[in-house]
């Protein structure tokens, strides 16, 4: 039983490997496959393309275009336009808030954690503005007020070792500390 099973298991993959071998020899050409290493010319299609005549060039007898002269604008400010740009300007000194970005640094239902996050924070960072709000039963804690996200980010990394789990809220910031 065992010499058998140890000739089957030789005799098995020695059969795989010549049958291997005989389908990969190289074979003669025969007449029954058709050559397509040959080219054939290829078709003249000239008669389809179409013809373009090429530009006629400037010769010296034609004069050259004279250099013309700027036009210089008259009255383009005029007085209803300066007087509509000053009210825009008035208008624009009277709005006090923006949308831009707060960082949410506490959010639970613990007065005394939001505390001690807030005294945290403006012990380090005592020009950032902070925004304590209590809406029954939850305490949230926002810090600055920031015009783009990229200012806001670069925060909230700088605050992330004191209030790890810090993120972003989109908020309406007041313009008059966004600005400084």
């Amino acid at each position: 039983m065992m010499k058998r099973l140890f000739r089957n298991v030789f005799l098995l993959p020695t059969l795989f490997v010549v049958a291997a071998c005989a389908t990969n020899s190289p074979s003669a050409p025969t007449a029954s496959r058709p050559d397509t290493t040959r080219r054939t010319p290829a078709e003249d299609l000239s008669k389809y393309r179409p013809a373009f005549e090429a530009p006629a060039t400037a010769t010296a007898t034609t004069p050259a275009p004279a250099p013309k002269k700027p036009v210089v604008p008259t009255n383009q400010v005029n007085a209803q336009i300066e007087q509509r740009l000053r009210d825009q300007a008035a208008a624009n000194l009277n709005v006090k808030y923006a949308q831009g970005y707060r960082i949410l640094a506490y959010a639970g239902l613990e007065r005394d954690q939001a505390m001690s996050v807030r005294r945290a924070v403006i012990s380090r960072y005592p020009e950032e503005t902070d925004y304590l709000t209590f809406k029954q039963p939850v305490y949230r804690l926002y810090i600055g007020d920031y015009l783009t996200r990229l200012e806001a980010e670069q925060a909230l990394l700088r605050l992330k070792p004191l209030a790890p789990k810090a993120e972003l809220q989109v908020a309406q910031v007041l313009l008059s500390k966004a600005g400084q």
